[in-house]
């Protein structure tokens, strides 16, 4: 399998972290959708990053779809079974997957749109948006926090420390971390682990 994108993108390395984690080996081109748009486009169209090429070609966009695919192939999950258990996992994996959304949504305002053309108001929306989501998962965090064992890890914990490292790599002043303790001691955490070292945010890595 090949997966490709710039693990500065949360998506891209939360999909890294999970194969490696789930023993799935795979090689990693580290492709950007702004500065190689055109080489992206030959390998896939929609120039959408995650991109994963499976072993029989098949091109899968959308990192969560990509993560269900890998845990059939490892015939196992990094997902809780129980219910109640899930329902929480998902809960704080859609907070991460928001605070993600909401970082790139900044990131682009601010990079892409001349700066005569900046709408402030928009970004002060997605900035409360950004805060909304990674303040619900800081709560959740101080409530229950999540194993930060490399052998107990579960999605959950991944997407989490993958977020708020992008947030703070991308966007430091927008999420401080005095503000989001418990996220923030999390990320640390995970980032501490031989795994996500591994695979950095730099992208340092030649996978």
């Amino acid at each position: 399998m090949k997966l490709i994108g710039i693990l500065d993108s949360p998506f891209v390395r939360r999909v890294a972290i999970s194969m490696r984690l789930l023993g799935l080996p795979f090689e990693h081109a580290a492709v950007s959708v702004f500065r190689g748009f055109g080489e992206f486009q030959q390998i896939n169209p929609v120039v959408k990053a995650p991109t994963l090429i499976a072993d029989d070609g098949s091109v899968l966009m959308d990192s969560t779809l990509m993560l269900i695919y890998a845990e059939a192939l490892a015939g196992r999950s990094l997902m809780p079974a129980e219910p109640a258990a899930l329902l929480r996992e998902l809960r704080l994996v859609g907070l991460a997957l928001a605070g993600c959304e909401k970082t790139a949504q900044i990131v682009y305002e601010r990079g892409l749109r001349p700066a005569e053309k900046l709408h402030q108001p928009w970004i002060d929306r997605v900035t409360g948006q950004l805060h909304a989501a990674y303040g619900e998962l800081d709560a959740e965090l101080a409530a229950q926090p999540l194993d930060t064992r490399e052998a107990g890890l579960q999605q959950a914990a991944i997407t989490a420390g993958v977020a708020w490292t992008f947030t703070q790599f991308m966007l430091p002043d927008a999420a401080p971390a005095a503000r989001f303790p418990h996220l923030a001691a999390h990320a640390a955490a995970m980032e501490a682990l031989p795994v996500f070292r591994a695979i950095p945010c730099d992208d340092a890595l030649n996978l």
